[in-house]
């Protein structure tokens, strides 16, 4: 079997025509001819009436020599022929051709990034139909072209004929993938407010950087680039850059067409603020005063379209409270270059009045109907709103169940109503997550989670998830119900069970656990939840040393001699999140409270109170952030008997940082009888903490991913008087005291995913604190 270059005689076959008629005086003469027979030689799976009846010629009519040239480009044109040659022979005329041959089978070599089966969908040519050179070489084009959309831009696809018997052959595409093309800089022109480094953090696409094997982002992707413009033009547009223009991406390829570098050539213009904002009313039901109560618009604040957009929801959502259908929100700007503000006019107007027929869902086939129709504010028969049907838009995307989610909207049974229709293409949504974590307190461990995402088409969650470490241990089941009764409520469910063997304790623990909670929105931008938790948790003894002497002091073996104790708990959590309604991208604050009660049954009886406050906000031009909170909590035995550490407050380095987990607060520093003194940390009633940081960059390469941090924390644990400690003295930290702590931190975002290390130094502290100056944690998922 010998491999042929694919070749093309079209052309060659009608240069041999145009010279046979050159060649033949009597024939290129002749003003007209006429035949009475018509013979064709070299067809074999064509039929001779078919062929004759493609020359459109007649027996004993007269045809004139473009006729015939005409007739010869019919055939030809048929595309099932290698080569044609037409012949007038006296009153005969013979037709000479050679048939294409058939495709026997069409196999693809050196592709190994896409499978066949995927490059079979891109392809015009099949098997057991007829070879033609043109749609082959456009099929190559074709799979060159899906292995640029990868970044692929070196690669080539060469198609190739192997001869069969019959008049039959194999279709080889050969196949040279090449690597991708990397790119190797991104830079601007024409950007002065913005660093070419923070301008490239907008970007998807990023700069080939050592972790590349991992991080794909830097392969030149055309669909990517179109993305990168808007998500840009986007990034000026909410800081206020109202004449931001995007000229130009353009890419340049390194010779080897490995590599390119991509200039973005950028128009900034002026920033606007917001100048005077007004509302007017065209509807008499509409009181123009009341409407602007609502609008959260002020003067001097930066201009940002995502402002206007919210504040048209605002007047229109207050329409509907007031039962004023129809009412639109026009926003009219007027542009005042002289002091660089917009002034803002929304106008209430009366829209067409056009009702909702009826939805239409279609593609969904694992998605039940209503999951998809809840997420419209909109039912049949309602004013027709088409913001609000662009907000549903966006959150049936929001869902994560589909690949894609299209809403139209077109005219329905008549002019006043409309139809709209939700086409989706539905995606997996379960996933089987394998893991690896590592943290200085917990040691290495791995992760195991099942997810289904929409469980039975219902849009409900169900987790399985199992986590070890050396010194912890959890497995636990959780399920979610998003719309409980088809509101907007969230159930959650989570059951499990834990063990912990910590190095930084003198007992181990086992913990068993049911909590449902609902979850529903208070406001715009509060959240409230409820709970009901029963556990049932033990500190288990770890006995004595090799010379017989307990590893825990006196209050730590009063707390293991209790046993398995049972707890039921009610309680709330409070949250104020400013950063849900996205108005401002650059600064934000949260705060949350919440507040648990034990004793609905169970052994222990307690209140369990929290609370914190974060706030952030990023400045010089988004490079640097600061971020300040602050949190709380205090907890009040109720029950008779005594508290256990385990229910005390007990302060990790997340929360504070500089120390163990547990190496500030109260301790039992009891004699053990042999010569030395226990070091038992016991938690503590109250605890009070605030932390500042500072994120910025370290001026490397942004490729490396790593950024530098400074952080400040202060805080305190204290109290112990619900705890069995009897008259020992030998308890110290029960009145507390602020330790203070700085400390250096490098971030980096890596393949495996972000690492956090943490250098601090205590400032002040106790002697019988733990410090511990050097802090890692690791979290992996591939």
């Amino acid at each position: 079997m010998g491999a042929h270059i694919l070749y093309k005689n079209v052309s060659a076959a009608a240069l041999a025509v145009a010279l046979g008629f050159a060649l033949a005086p009597d024939f290129a003469a002749a003003q007209s001819y006429s035949f009475t027979n018509v013979q064709v030689e070299g067809n074999q799976r064509i039929q001779t009436s078919t062929i004759v009846a493609y020359t459109g010629i007649e027996r004993g009519k007269s045809v004139s020599a473009g006729e015939l040239n005409d007739a010869y480009q019919r055939i030809l044109d048929s595309g099932v022929f290698e080569s044609v040659e037409i012949v007038p022979r006296g009153n005969t005329l013979v037709i000479k051709v050679t048939e294409f041959p058939t495709i026997s089978r069409i196999s693809f070599e050196g592709n190994r990034r896409i499978k066949d089966d995927a490059l079979l969908a891109l392809i015009e040519s099949s098997p057991r139909r007829v070879f033609n050179p043109t749609v082959a070489e456009r099929d190559a084009a074709a799979l060159a072209e899906a292995y640029g959309a990868q970044g692929r831009l070196a690669s080539t696809v060469t198609p190739r004929i192997i001869r069969r018997s019959d008049n039959r052959v194999d279709l080889v595409f050969e196949i040279s993938e090449g690597d991708t093309t990397e790119v190797e800089r991104v830079s601007f022109v024409g950007n002065r407010v913005f660093s070419d480094r923070r301008l490239r953090r907008v970007l998807e696409t990023k700069q080939a950087g050592l972790l590349r094997t991992f991080i794909r982002a830097d392969t030149l992707i055309e669909d990517r680039l179109q993305f990168d413009r808007q998500v840009l033009r986007d990034f000026y547009l909410s800081r206020g850059y109202v004449d931001v223009r995007v000229n130009s991406t353009n890419a340049e390829v390194t010779e080897e067409r490995d590599g390119v570098f991509l200039v973005v050539d950028i128009t900034e213009g002026q920033q606007f603020t917001f100048g005077d904002i007004s509302v007017t009313s065209e509807m008499s039901e509409a009181d123009a005063d009341e409407f602007r109560d609502v609008l959260r618009l002020r003067p001097g604040v930066v201009y940002n379209p995502a402002l206007v957009e919210n504040a048209i929801t605002r007047l229109e959502t207050l329409a509907i409270r007031k039962g004023i259908d129809f009412l639109r929100a026009e926003p009219r700007v007027t542009r005042n270059d002289r002091d660089l503000t917009l002034d803002v006019e929304f106008v209430l107007t009366r829209g067409p009045r056009v009702f909702v027929e009826r939805i239409d869902i279609e593609g969904n086939t694992t998605t039940l109907d209503r999951v998809i129709r809840r997420q419209f504010r909109t039912v049949e028969g309602d004013p027709f709103n088409p913001r609000e049907i662009r907000e549903s838009a966006e959150r049936i995307r929001a869902l994560g169940f589909f690949e894609t989610a299209e809403v139209e909207v077109r005219e329905g049974s008549s002019p006043s109503e409309v139809v709209v229709d939700v086409d989706v293409v539905e995606q997996p949504t379960g996933s089987l997550s394998l893991g690896g974590a590592y943290s200085v307190n917990d040691g290495f461990g791995v992760a195991i989670g099942l997810s289904e995402r929409n469980f039975l088409g219902r849009g409900q969650r169900l987790s399985l998830n199992i986590s070890t470490a050396q010194e912890s241990e959890e497995y636990s089941i959780g399920f979610t119900e998003p719309n409980l009764l088809g509101r907007d409520l969230q159930l959650d469910l989570e059951l499990g069970v834990s063990e912990t063997d910590s190095s930084f304790s003198e007992f181990d623990t086992s913990r068993a656990f049911f909590s449902p909670a609902l979850t529903f929105n208070t406001s715009e931008n509060t959240r409230l939840q409820l709970r009901y938790t029963w556990g049932e948790d033990e500190m288990v003894s770890r006995g004595d040393d090799s010379s017989g002497v307990p590893l825990a002091g006196p209050v730590i073996r009063s707390e293991i001699s209790q046993g398995e104790r049972t707890n039921s708990t009610i309680g709330f959590t409070y949250t104020f999140d400013s950063r849900l309604n996205g108005l401002d991208s650059n600064s934000g604050y949260l705060f949350e409270v919440g507040a648990d009660y034990a004793g609905v049954g169970g052994d222990s009886e307690y209140v369990r109170t929290t609370a914190k406050l974060i706030g952030q906000r990023r400045i010089l031009n988004g490079d640097v952030t600061l971020r300040a909170t602050i949190e709380a909590g205090a907890f009040s035995w109720q029950g008779d008997g005594f508290s256990r550490s385990i229910d005390r407050f007990v302060l990790s380095p997340s929360i504070l940082r500089g120390f163990e987990p547990g190496g500030v607060g109260p301790r039992d520093q009891s004699s053990n009888g042999a010569g030395g003194n226990y070091n038992d940390f016991l938690g503590g009633n109250y605890y009070a903490v605030a932390r500042l940081d500072a994120e910025f960059p370290l001026g490397l390469p942004e490729e490396i991913g790593l950024r530098g941090g400074l952080f400040y924390d202060v805080g305190n644990l204290w109290g112990l008087n619900n705890a069995n400690t009897g008259a020992s003295s030998a308890i110290v930290g029960r009145e507390g005291s602020f330790r203070h702590v700085v400390g250096f931190s490098l971030l980096w975002t890596t393949g495996f995913g972000p690492l956090r290390f943490n250098f601090s130094k205590a400032l002040k502290k106790e002697d019988f604190d733990e410090e511990q100056n050097f802090d890692l944690t690791l979290q992996a998922r591939f």
